[in-house]
């Protein structure tokens, strides 16, 4: 017996320390290529001029790589690491979507339940639409609205997450119902209502009861409310004129189930090792491989740009499922997300047959995070040697000088020496519509201002520019470009109507409607 117990513990004994060199190789196999990610994260944070970032790798199940990269702000100087926060944006939306799987998991609610069986207010453009549209519909980006439409109506506003929803109904359709895709944060809003609904609980109770506690992400807030009193937090920064500069949160609350989460990325690491374990963590199932897979499945084809195309032909298709983004590369199925809070953009993403999954998180208005996931992937997925940085640096570059050449054309198109149509008194009063609401323009000394009542950051200073349009500034948010105004005058020779432009890629102004009131 003795012989026995000596012969097993020698075969034992000859398994760990196999275990053990397999396992040491697979370190030495791992560092080697975070050696080179270390250092191409490095350079392409300066040369991207982001502040900061951080970037946490997960592999096999393991926490491989955690790290922060320059400083949270540009005045203070103080180092990222990976407990630092920043907002997550859109990857919240993922968030969104797994507590609806929880909610279907449990028989409380299935995808193709239609919208109006729990939010009986919620009402879209098209009758057909708001009688037929479901679940899934809102997490697919199907409903017809092109992408970000109605995207003003909670940014900076005081709406409440229900009067957001009530007012999409004005939103008019691009296209037709389920026909293609349009990014829709509004609908995401409507889907984070449906929870409430059927557990009398809040959105951020149930993700904070159900994912974050369950994940022991206990860094990680739902809300800018809660940033007060907490230590290590990035600042968003943006470009300005040649500068990077600093600029003040905003709070999205009411917009929260599309995007309000703040975190870390040794946080979110546990959300993605979650993800990769199909719902399982330590043992614990938060939603069934069942809901995983709807999640990852197909559901509203995207396109494929020609910029895709040329530089990605491993990718041949792209979709969107529930609450992430699908496409393959180098023939792995790839599921991710990305995220734009202003002056934060982020990115999470998985190669799930690698068992591999990494998240970006940067504190500026920045593309950085394209490049690094592409050299992430082609380090780990045996892509071919490309400078992802370099060759999006430049892609950058020409859309700036393709932009300033717009502006040139603006400025030649100006005529010079105009005057308006009208004392600068006649311009003034308010101006409104029913999806919006009022705006109120004032004389104040020589120059007219806009405010746009229902966000109060929207308060711009408007310079003439030629007859009866002017240029507007919005200077609360150094982000955003400045535009123009224009008034319409009726056949009375009297201002009827004041239409807002401000050529920008994330909020349509041109659908907002300003009639004269009084």
């Amino acid at each position: 017996m003795k012989r026995k117990l000596q012969t097993y513990s020698l075969v034992i004994f000859a398994l760990i320390g196999l275990n053990f060199s397999f396992s040491l190789f697979a370190q030495s196999e791992y560092q080697s290529k975070l050696s080179i990610l270390d250092e191409y994260y490095a350079k392409a944070l300066s040369d991207w001029k982001v502040p900061g970032m951080a970037i946490a790798i997960v592999k096999d199940g393991e926490i491989i790589y955690a790290k922060g990269f320059g400083v949270k702000d540009v005045r203070t100087k103080e180092p990222v690491d990976s407990e630092t926060l920043f907002p997550i944006a859109s990857n919240t939306k993922a968030f969104t979507s797994a507590a609806l799987a929880i909610l279907v998991d449990r028989g409380l609610i299935s995808w193709s339940d239609k919208v109006t069986d729990y939010l009986p207010y919620f009402k879209l453009w098209d009758p057909y639409v708001t009688e037929n549209i479901t679940i899934s519909d809102l997490l697919t980006h199907r409903a017809g609205l092109a992408t970000f439409s109605g995207d003003l109506l909670w940014y900076g506003t005081l709406y409440s997450r229900e009067e957001i929803i009530k007012r999409a109904r004005h939103l008019k359709p691009a296209f037709g119902f389920r026909e293609r895709f349009g990014y829709s944060n509004i609908l995401y809003i409507a889907a984070g209502e449906i929870i409430p609904a059927v557990t009398g609980k809040s959105w951020e109770e149930f993700i904070k009861e159900e994912l974050l506690e369950s994940l022991k992400m206990n860094r990680t807030v739902l809300s800018t409310n809660d940033l007060p009193g907490k230590k290590n937090v990035a600042t968003p920064h943006t470009d300005y004129n040649e500068d990077v500069i600093p600029i003040e949160y905003l709070n999205w609350d009411n917009m929260g189930p599309a995007g309000s989460l703040i975190s870390c990325v040794n946080d979110v690491a546990k959300w993605l090792v979650l993800q990769l374990n199909r719902g399982v963590i330590d043992g614990d199932t938060i939603f069934s491989s069942e809901r995983s897979r709807e999640m990852w499945t197909s559901y509203t084809q995207m396109p494929i740009s020609s910029f895709l195309e040329t530089n990605m032909p491993s990718t041949t298709f792209r979709s969107y499922g529930l609450g992430w983004g699908l496409w393959n590369y180098l023939g792995k199925k790839i599921v991710e997300h990305n995220g734009g809070y202003d002056g934060m953009i982020s990115q999470t993403c998985m190669a799930p047959e690698e068992n591999l999954a990494f998240v970006i998180l940067t504190n500026k208005n920045s593309n950085l995070y394209y490049p690094l996931m592409y050299k992430t992937l082609d380090t780990f997925l045996g892509g071919e040697e490309k400078d992802w940085s370099m060759l999006l640096l430049d892609r950058v570059k020409k859309q700036k000088e393709a932009e300033e050449k717009r502006r040139e054309q603006k400025n030649k198109e100006r005529i010079k020496n105009t005057d308006t149509s009208l004392p600068l008194n006649c311009y003034t009063g308010t101006y409104g519509g029913e999806l919006y609401g009022n705006a109120m323009v004032k004389l104040n000394g020589e120059k007219l201002t806009v405010h746009m009542q229902p966000a109060p950051i929207f308060e711009g200073t408007l310079k003439h520019w030629h007859f009866d349009t002017f240029e507007i500034t919005f200077e609360n948010i150094p982000s955003l470009p400045s535009g123009f105004c224009t008034f319409i005058l009726d056949n009375k020779g009297q201002v009827a109507e004041m239409k807002i432009d401000i050529p920008n890629p994330d909020f349509d102004f041109t659908e907002l409607e300003f009639i004269r009131k009084k």
